[in-house]
């Protein structure tokens, strides 16, 4: 690929040319990584990962007791909180702060 050439503005800011940002599918607001190397400046689109929420055991038996709709699902939660360990009362107590 041929060289082409960058500006570099005030503050820093430099434009990257259009032919770039099309090849490497860079757009307004996409966060870049510089890193220094024995050549120079390397640029790389920085990988954004994001962190799954965990959820304690007792999140999840609020989850089941607030997702039941009917004595029936409710019934089946509870069993599935006390098979965790945990009490429903204790929970729902909980849940009513």
């Amino acid at each position: 690929m041929r060289q082409l050439p960058v500006k570099v503005g005030r503050r820093g800011t430099i434009v990257l040319p259009a032919e770039l940002r099309k090849r490497y599918k860079i757009a307004e607001d996409s966060m870049l990584v510089a890193m220094p190397t024995e050549e120079g400046i390397l640029l790389h689109l920085a990988g954004v990962f994001v962190q799954p929420e965990t959820y304690t055991p007792e999140r999840r038996a609020e989850f089941l007791l607030m997702n039941a709709v009917g004595a029936k699902e409710e019934k089946a939660a509870r069993q599935k909180i006390k098979k965790m360990g945990l009490s429903p009362d204790a929970i729902l107590a909980s849940l009513k702060g």
